[in-house]
C-alpha cells in the first residue's frame, strides 16, 4: 500500500472503532485489527492488503445490521489467519501486582486494613484460578501481615513455595530515591532481603527486583546501591531522562548497572484490548519478542480483580492477538538477559518528577536528616563501645529503628504528600527512632569514657557533700532546640569538671564546642577551662550567668577543642584564683549600660578567614572577602542571605505539596527588621547578631554568626509559621536566597553516595544537603555552598543559590506547617575542586560534638585516642557498624564510596591488631573486589572512581 491507503486503512480503523462502543464481540475484533495492524507495520506493511478489506466489510455489517456478532467475528479471523503465527509470535506476560501506598491519604490502621484485605482477595483470587499469579513488593506489607494476621501469612507461605506468589520486595517500602541519602538505601535492601528470606525460606539472590512504580524521580547512584544489593533489575514507571528507552542499561557513575525497565504504560491499569497495540513496537526496537503488561488496582490496595483474570482467559483464545499467560517480573526480566549486551545504555539521574516534594512537610524532612545521622552515630559509638570495652551492641534494637526511619521515607510519607494522619505517625515514629538512637549512643559514650584515666584530675580533700550536680538536666538535650545532642546527665561534681568530648566523625576536627556545666557553686569570674595537657584554653559564655531548670542550674560556654578521628579528648575546667582586673565590661551584665550610645552603626563579622559586611538596615550581606586570597564573593548589587517570602501560582496544579507553583510575587523581607542582640568583635570566639522580622501573620528570629577558624557564616534561624496555600489563590513560600558574585554556568549538589552537576535550573531539584556554584572555566579561588541542616530542596540559577525552607501548599494536608520550625543554614567559602572536602564540612555540620561530664577516676586509656583515622584515599565514609551477626563480637563492618572519580587507594589505620579483612556486599556475604592489605592495625584497599565499597574487618581479640 502507498501512504495515502495506509492513511485510509487507519482511519476505517477509527471509524470502526469509535461505531463499535459496545458489545463483547465487536471490541474483540477491532482490538484484534488494531493489533494486527501495528504488526503489519513493524513488518513493512506486509499484511495491510490482507487487514483492509476485513475493516471495509465489517463496517458495512455495521451499517446493515448495526450490530458485530460472533459470526462476523469468527468469519474476519478466519480471513486473517494468514497473519496468526505472525500475530503469535509476540508475547505478553501478565504480571499482576496491588500498589498499597503507605499511609497516603490515610492514617495507619487503614494502611493495615487495605493491605491484609487486598492480601485476602487476591489469595482467594489464587484458590479459585489455578493458572493466576500474583506479585507484591514492600516488606514492611509482608510485615504487617506477620503482625495482625499471621494465619494469612501461613497461607501467603504455601502460595510462595508453590510458585504462584511472587516476592518480589527487595526494599523495606517503595521509598523516595531523591532524599535519603546512601547508606538509608543500602539498609532499604538489608533489612528488607534479611526479613523475607527468613520469612518464606528464600534465598538472598531469588530477590532480584527493585520494583519502584510510583516513586518520584531516582538519582544517579541508585544503580551502584542495587549492584552492591545483588539486585539486578530496576522497575519504574516515573522518571524523565530515560532517553526515550523503554528497556535499558541504567549505569552509575562507577559503571556499574543494572537492567531499568521504565513502564511503558502505568503501573495502576486494567486489562483491556488495548494493551496489546504497543507489543510489536516495542519488540521491535527491543530485540526481544516478549513485552510486559503489569496490571492491578492499586494506591488503596485492591489488585487484579476478577474481570482482568477472566479477560486474560478469554484474551489467550484469541486467533489474532499475541501469545497471553499469567507471569512473574522475574519471568520476564530473566528473558532480557537474552539481550542484555544489546541493550542501551543510559547515565543519568532520572529525575525530575514533583518538585514540591523536595519541600512539603518541613518536619518530616527534618525527621529523616536527624534520624539518619543519630543512627550513624549510634552505630559508629557502639561498634567501638563494644569492640574495646565488651559493652553490649544492640543490633536488633539498632535494626528496629531503621525500619522506623526506612518505613518514613515511602514515596508518600517522606515527600510530605500525604494528610496530617501520614504525618502524625512518622513523627511519632521519629520519637521512637531518636529515642533509641540517643540512649545506645550516650550509652556508647559512658562506657567509652569510664576507661579514660582522669585521676591526676582528682582533687584532693574536696568536701563533695553539698554537690548536687547528679543528676542535673537529665534528659536535657535531645529536642530539636538542641540540635538532638545526647541527653545531659551530668556526672561531675566539686569546682574541677572533667568533659570528654566525642567526635563521631571519620575525621579530625577543630571547632567550638558548646558545653553545659550545671550546678557549680564557684565564682563565675574565676572559671577557667584548659586542655588534657594543662594549657589554658580561650571560652566564651554563651549565657549572661546560671539559668534555672528544675531545681538546677546551668551555665553554657564555648570552648574550642581539637578532636580527633572517631575519638575523643578531654578538657577540664576549674576555678583559677580571681583576677578581677583580667575582666572586660563585656563580663558583667549591666555594665553595658554605662558605655557612650553608638549611632554609627556597622554590621561586620571577621575572623582570620573571612570578613563578611552586612547592610546596616536589612542585614542582608553586601560583601564576602576570603581573607587568604583578597576574593571578593558576593556582588553587592545583588545582596545575598535574603530571606524571601514567594506566592506561587497555582495555576495547572502549582502550590500543592507536589508541585511548586511558579513565582508570582516575591517579596524581601529586609523591612522593619528588628535587632534583638549583637555579639561582635573579632576577638570573641563567636561573633553574631539576632535579629528579627515579622510577615504576613508568621514571624522570623535569625542569628547571623561566625566562629574563629571557620569559613562558614552561621544562620539558625526559628520561624513561626502560620501561612496557608488556597487553591484560588497561591501558596505561600518562605525561601533563603544567596547570590554570589562570580560566573557559574553549572551548579553542583550532594546525592546519596557522592554528588551530581547540573546545569543552571530555575527549578527546586534535590540534594541531601547541600548546593554549590561551581565557578566557570575552573577560575581560581573559592566558591559559595549553601548547607542546610534539614532542607532538601534547592535551586542553582542565574549565579545565584537558594533553598525552599517552608511551604503553606493547600492539599493534601491543608496546614502542612503551622507552629515554630527552628533551621540551620550557612553560607560557606569552601575551595570547589575537592568533593571530599565538600562532603567533610557536611559531615561535620550534621555531626555536632558530644561530651560527656564525668567525675575523676582511675582508667588505663589516655585522655585523647582515635579509634579510626583515613591515612589517605579520596574516600567518605557512610556506615561503621558490627555485622548483623552480632555473635562475631571482633568485627567491623565499614562502608566507603569514592569522592573525586579517580580509581583511589585507601589507608585505614584502626587503632587496633587487624587479623581479616576482606570486601563484603550490602548484604555482607564476602565478594571478590580485591585484596585488602594489612599492615599491624592498617588496611589498605582499592576502591574504584565513584564507586562504594564495603568492608568486614576481623581484629584480634
Amino acid at each position: 500500500m502507498d501512504i495515502i491507503q495506509v492513511e485510509k486503512l487507519n482511519a476505517n480503523l477509527v471509524k470502526l472503532k469509535t461505531r463499535v462502543s459496545e458489545g463483547q464481540w465487536g471490541k474483540r475484533i477491532v482490538a484484534e485489527l488494531e493489533y494486527a495492524n501495528r504488526v503489519s507495520k513493524v513488518m513493512g506493511g506486509q499484511y495491510d492488503d490482507l487487514i483492509d478489506p476485513v475493516v471495509i466489510d465489517l463496517l458495512n455489517t455495521l451499517d446493515q445490521e448495526g450490530i458485530i456478532g460472533e459470526q462476523a467475528v469468527r468469519s474476519a479471523e478466519l480471513r486473517l489467519s494468514e497473519m496468526a503465527a505472525a500475530a503469535k509470535s509476540y508475547h505478553l506476560i501478565c504480571a499482576a501486582h496491588a500498589h498499597l501506598d503507605m499511609n497516603f491519604l490515610w492514617g495507619w490502621d487503614e494502611t493495615v486494613s487495605a493491605t491484609l484485605n487486598t492480601f485476602r482477595t487476591m489469595l482467594d483470587l489464587l484458590q479459585e484460578y489455578p493458572d493466576f499469579r500474583f506479585s507484591h513488593s514492600q516488606a514492611a506489607a509482608y510485615h504487617i501481615v506477620e503482625t495482625y494476621d499471621p494465619e494469612m501469612l501461613e497461607e501467603i507461605k504455601v502460595r510462595v513455595q508453590e510458585g504462584r506468589w511472587e516476592v518480589t520486595a527487595s526494599t523495606w517500602v517503595e521509598a523516595d530515591k531523591n532524599m535519603p541519602n546512601g547508606e538509608s538505601m543500602t539498609r532499604q535492601f538489608l533489612y528488607a532481603k534479611n526479613y523475607l528470606t527468613h520469612l518464606f525460606g528464600l534465598q538472598l539472590d531469588d530477590l532480584q527486583i527493585d520494583f519502584e512504580p510510583d516513586t518520584f524521580g531516582h538519582a544517579l547512584n541508585v544503580p551502584e546501591t542495587l549492584h552492591h544489593a545483588g539486585i539486578k533489575y530496576y522497575y519504574y514507571c516515573r522518571g524523565h531522562n530515560n532517553e526515550g528507552h523503554h528497556l535499558y542499561r541504567w549505569m552509575a557513575p562507577s559503571g556499574r548497572s543494572v537492567i531499568a525497565y521504565k513502564e511503558p504504560h502505568w503501573y495502576d491499569s486494567r486489562i483491556e484490548g488495548e494493551m496489546v497495540l504497543t507489543v510489536p513496537e516495542f519488540c521491535q526496537k527491543t530485540g526481544m519478542n516478549t513485552m510486559m503488561k503489569v496490571y492491578g488496582v492499586g494506591d488503596h490496595g485492591g489488585g487484579p480483580t476478577r474481570r482482568d483474570i477472566e479477560r486474560i482467559l478469554d484474551m489467550k483464545e484469541w486467533p489474532i492477538f499475541p501469545t497471553i499467560r499469567f507471569g512473574k517480573y522475574a519471568e520476564y526480566f530473566a528473558l532480557t538477559e537474552q539481550i542484555a549486551d544489546q541493550l542501551p545504555i543510559v547515565q543519568n539521574e532520572l529525575n525530575f518528577i514533583f518538585t514540591g516534594c523536595y519541600s512539603s512537610e518541613a518536619r518530616l524532612k527534618q525527621a529523616n536528616r536527624v534520624s539518619e545521622n543519630l543512627l550513624y552515630e549510634a552505630e559508629a559509638l557502639s561498634s567501638v563501645s563494644a569492640l574495646w570495652t565488651s559493652s553490649k551492641y544492640y543490633g536488633k534494637q539498632l535494626e528496629e529503628a531503621w525500619r522506623k526511619t526506612l518505613f518514613n521515607q515511602f514515596h508518600d510519607i517522606l515527600p510530605g504528600t500525604g494528610i496530617p494522619e501520614t504525618r502524625d505517625h512518622a513523627l511519632g515514629a521519629f520519637q521512637e527512632i531518636s529515642a533509641m538512637a540517643n540512649s545506645k549512643r550516650s550509652a556508647a559514650m559512658r562506657s567509652l569514657a569510664a576507661r579514660i584515666d582522669t585521676s591526676r584530675f582528682l582533687v584532693e580533700g574536696e568536701d563533695l557533700k553539698e554537690s548536687f550536680s547528679e543528676g542535673a538536666g537529665a534528659g536535657v538535650g535531645v529536642s530539636i532546640k538542641h540540635q538532638f545532642r545526647t541527653g545531659e546527665s551530668d556526672r561531675g561534681r566539686g569546682k574541677t569538671r572533667i568533659f570528654n568530648v566525642f567526635n563521631s566523625a571519620p575525621t579530625a576536627r577543630k571547632e567550638l564546642a558548646e558545653i553545659t556545666i550545671w550546678d557549680w557553686d564557684g565564682n563565675i569570674q574565676s572559671i577557667g577551662f584548659e586542655d588534657d595537657e594543662g594549657n589554658p584554653l580561650e571560652f566564651q559564655f554563651v549565657d549572661r550567668g546560671f539559668a534555672e531548670h528544675w531545681g538546677h542550674f546551668f551555665l553554657r560556654v564555648l570552648l574550642p577543642v581539637k578532636v580527633p578521628a572517631l575519638g575523643y579528648c578531654t578538657y577540664i575546667m576549674t576555678e583559677k584564683a580571681g583576677d578581677m582586673a583580667a575582666l572586660t565590661a563585656n563580663d558583667f551584665y549591666l555594665t553595658g549600660q554605662n558605655l557612650p550610645p553608638v549611632e554609627l552603626y556597622t554590621f561586620v563579622l571577621e575572623n582570620e578567614l573571612l570578613k563578611a559586611v552586612l547592610d546596616v538596615r536589612k542585614l542582608t550581606i553586601i560583601s564576602l572577602i576570603n581573607k587568604e586570597n583578597g576574593q571578593q564573593l558576593i556582588d553587592s548589587s545583588r545582596p545575598a542571605g535574603v530571606f524571601r517570602f514567594i506566592e506561587e501560582d497555582t495555576f495547572q496544579g502549582g502550590g500543592n505539596a507536589w508541585l511548586v507553583g511558579r513565582y508570582r510575587k516575591i517579596e524581601e523581607l529586609t523591612e522593619g527588621i528588628k535587632i534583638e542582640s549583637s555579639e561582635l568583635g573579632s576577638k570573641l570566639l563567636r561573633q553574631s547578631i539576632t535579629f528579627s522580622v515579622p510577615f504576613r501573620r508568621s514571624k522570623l528570629q535569625v542569628t547571623v554568626s561566625l566562629d574563629q577558624g571557620s569559613s562558614r557564616l552561621d544562620y539558625n534561624v526559628e520561624c513561626d509559621w502560620h501561612e496557608y496555600g488556597n487553591e484560588k489563590e497561591f501558596t505561600p513560600q518562605l525561601q533563603f536566597y544567596a547570590p554570589f558574585g562570580y560566573e557559574s554556568d553549572s551548579y553542583r549538589f550532594n546525592m546519596a553516595f557522592g554528588t551530581i552537576e547540573r546545569p543552571s535550573l530555575d527549578l527546586d531539584v534535590p540534594a541531601n544537603s547541600w548546593a554549590l556554584g561551581v565557578p566557570s572555566n575552573h577560575e581560581k579561588g573559592r566558591a559559595i555552598m549553601l548547607l542546610s541542616d534539614c532542607k532538601y530542596g534547592f535551586r542553582g540559577a542565574d549565579r545565584a543559590l537558594s533553598v525552599t525552607l517552608l511551604r503553606g501548599s493547600y492539599g493534601p494536608d491543608a496546614y502542612p506547617n503551622t507552629g515554630v520550625h527552628r533551621i540551620r543554614l550557612s553560607i560557606c567559602v569552601v575551595d570547589a575542586s575537592k568533593n571530599q572536602q565538600l562532603i567533610e564540612q557536611s559531615s561535620h555540620y550534621h555531626l555536632p560534638l558530644q561530651y560527656i561530664s564525668a567525675a575523676a577516676s582511675n582508667g588505663d586509656w589516655p585522655t585523647t585516642q582515635s579509634f579510626l583515622q583515613l591515612i589517605e584515599g579520596t574516600i567518605a565514609i557512610s556506615a561503621i557498624k558490627m555485622p548483623e551477626d552480632t555473635q562475631a563480637v571482633n568485627r567491623w563492618i565499614i562502608r566507603v564510596y569514592e569522592t573525586e572519580g579517580n580509581t583511589s587507594m585507601v589507608k585505614l589505620e584502626l587503632c587496633r591488631k587487624v587479623s581479616k579483612a576482606y570486601f563484603v556486599d550490602t548484604l555482607e556475604r564476602p565478594v571478590v573486589e580485591g585484596e585488602v592489605f594489612i599492615n599491624e592495625s592498617q588496611i589498605g584497599f582499592e576502591v574504584m572512581a565513584f564507586g562504594v565499597a564495603s568492608l568486614c574487618i576481623e581484629f584480634e581479640q
